[in-house]
């Protein structure tokens, strides 16, 4: 007789599959209630900590917004919010050497695609709005926090010209995920003009449509950000 292997699951989680189901069946849309605790208790035959328990994971993925006193409210996932689901992990990976170079590579290759794709499509609107994002990280040097904002603000131009907001979410997100990385990369003395230059050298391959060359002038600039700091955390460590 054939022996078969049953899995457990904990009854939070076979509440928030149900749930999850409505959600994307639309049985609730984005903006209505889902029922109160009280009735999804009834409903589940579970107890309240349950329920509770189910509502916090569906908010982490994305599908309801919680607030005290009132009940879930459903609403649209966007890919921010997602992403912003994830910064616990990713602080756990950017704790050890071997995480930060995993990192470093996936951050590579999507800046450097990113870039590729900025300069195969950007039109004379996107390229002027990047030519101003430039503008001020220039006008920044000299000051350590200024030009960390506009660094972010220029990377951040670049990745909305494919107009895909996917882009634009993730590089939100590792812009949170390296806020230490970057600041300990600009204490050092020149680098904001060496990122300054790395800047210059993306945005005219942009602008005259060379996604070869931005793809290259993206790599080297991530290469060489990721360097000064790798031997900056190594020197701390000796």
């Amino acid at each position: 007789m054939a022996r078969y292997q049953i899995e457990r699951t904990k009854l939070s989680d076979q509440v928030i599959r149900q749930l999850e189901h409505d959600i994307v069946a639309e049985h609730f849309k984005p903006g209505d209630r889902l029922p109160s605790e009280r009735t999804l208790m009834a409903q589940f035959g579970v107890g309240r900590p349950t329920i509770r328990e189910a509502l916090f994971s569906l908010e982490k993925m994305g599908l309801v917004a919680l607030a005290s006193g009132s009940r879930a409210r459903v609403i649209r996932p966007t890919p921010a919010v997602v992403l912003d689901g994830l910064s616990g992990v990713m602080g756990h990976l950017l704790s050890n050497v071997d995480g930060q170079h995993h990192f470093q590579e996936a951050r590579a290759l999507f800046e450097a695609a990113m870039a590729r794709q900025a300069a195969a499509r950007a039109g004379s609107a996107d390229i002027e709005a990047l030519r101003a994002a430039l503008a001020d990280n220039a006008a920044a040097i000299g000051d350590e926090a200024e030009f960390k904002r506009t660094d972010i603000a220029f990377h951040r131009v670049l990745s909305g010209i494919p107009d895909n907001p996917v882009y634009t979410a993730v590089h939100d997100a590792m812009a949170q995920w390296l806020d230490d990385r970057r600041a300990v990369a600009l204490e050092q003395p020149g680098q904001d003009r060496i990122a300054l230059a790395a800047h210059e050298r993306i945005f005219e391959a942009v602008a005259r449509g060379a996604p070869e060359a931005a793809d290259r002038a993206m790599r080297e600039h991530l290469d060489q950000h990721y360097g000064v700091y790798r031997r900056m955390r190594a020197g701390e460590r000796e």
